[in-house]
């Protein structure tokens, strides 16, 4: 195992939208891996390692609100943005007024969770690439609260706040007790086998969810 770090976020709000909703967002009961793993990297992340979740601690209460907002119902297709590098005239913009839709969404309210990682180094790596290097880097930048963009709870406009959990530090306890079976929950995507999504039977046992060995050849998406 690797270098590892144990972050401690929380958020008023959050959205883990499970697969198989198609027309309207449905969360997942708590924090996915793969959307811990894309908050870590929001803090650091380099070709040079790949950070694996081990382990996820579920802080709070699950508890679900139902919100209906405005979103487009339309990307700009890559292809124009291509062309448009090429010196195409094309209007890469959208219209919200005339592209605008109404969605419900089944979200959670007031999360906490622990999240323990580590990372291990990839092919990537070069000769000054030493992992001491890098786990100094990323301790630095969660100490200072700092980060490449600002993480979030699945969706951009739900904000994660974090701190770093010190070694030695006690890791707050979570108020889930027993076992409880959460279903199918999608563990990451990997990258190597063109993009497949890679699954794992969800259980939290006393608010801890122990996560399989990491997808082999999941990099950031």
């Amino acid at each position: 195992m690797g270098y590892g770090i144990t972050l401690l976020t929380w958020g008023d709000y959050a959205c883990f939208t499970r697969p198989e909703m198609k027309a309207e967002r449905v969360s997942y009961d708590v924090i996915t891996p793969s959307a811990a793993r894309g908050l870590i990297e929001a803090i650091y992340w380099k070709p040079a390692i790949r950070w694996i979740v081990d382990r996820i601690h579920v802080l709070n209460e699950i508890r679900f609100d139902n919100l209906r907002r405005n979103e487009v119902g339309s990307k700009i297709p890559a292809g124009n943005i291509k062309q448009a590098m090429k010196g195409k005239p094309l209007v890469l913009c959208q219209f919200a007024s005339d592209d605008r839709q109404q969605r419900a969404t089944l979200l959670l309210r007031e999360v906490a969770y622990i999240i323990e990682a580590h990372f291990e180094i990839t092919e990537a790596a070069g000769p000054d690439d030493s992992p001491e290097k890098h786990y100094n880097i990323a301790l630095r930048r969660a100490k200072k609260g700092q980060c490449y963009h600002q993480p979030y709870f699945g969706c951009r406009e739900f904000p994660a706040r974090f701190r770093l959990v010190e070694e030695g530090e006690p890791i707050p306890q979570s108020i889930h007790l027993g076992t409880a079976d959460l279903g199918w929950m999608l563990q990451d995507i990997d990258y190597s086998g063109g993009l497949t999504p890679r699954f794992f039977r969800a259980t939290m046992q006393d608010g801890i969810i122990e996560v399989p060995q990491a997808v082999k050849g999941v990099t950031a998406g």
